[in-house]
């Protein structure tokens, strides 16, 4: 049985945004996979750089991985705030778990996405109440909806 409900987890992100409750659980799952405690391999927080405080800013997210790449997904959308500041970063950002690693945070073009969306959604059970499709749905449905879900492909930072 989930922790959350569909019903409550699209709750606590009405309008797109995390309500407090999301907030305060995202910090502690934030906090959480830094250090890989209790944490699966593929769980990581993000860190880039806020777009306009300039502080850093730490969310946890799902590592997608297809064909040999990894990818970040926005399950909630194009409109997020940390989708806007890695785009206001230039793609540079920190991904922890059990250590640090500096990437660069490529898009990927809405015709690539319907893999890594059908990927992701299976291994990151927190965002299928976000994205309007079942775990089976044919490639074509994901190829569909993809442009509205923002891929981000993990490059190592070699600097």
């Amino acid at each position: 049985m989930p922790l959350v409900s569909s019903r409550m987890a699209r709750w606590m992100y009405r309008g797109g945004r995390p309500n407090r409750l999301a907030r305060w659980l995202n910090a502690v799952s934030a906090a959480q996979f830094s250090h890989g405690l209790l944490a699966p391999r593929r769980a990581v927080t993000l860190q880039v750089r806020g777009r306009t405080s300039g502080r850093q800013i730490t969310l946890p997210l799902v590592v997608a991985d297809v064909a040999g790449e990894r990818y970040l997904v926005s399950m909630l959308g194009e409109d997020v705030g940390w989708v806007r500041n890695v785009h206001a970063a230039g793609g540079e950002a920190v991904l922890r778990h059990r250590g640090s690693e500096r990437v660069r945070l490529e898009d990927v073009p809405a015709e690539r996405r319907a893999p890594i969306l059908r990927r992701y959604l299976r291994l990151a059970p927190g965002a299928r109440p976000h994205i309007p499709l079942d775990l089976d749905a044919p490639p074509a449905d994901f190829a569909r909806i993809a442009a509205r879900y923002p891929v981000f492909r993990v490059v190592a930072n070699r600097s």
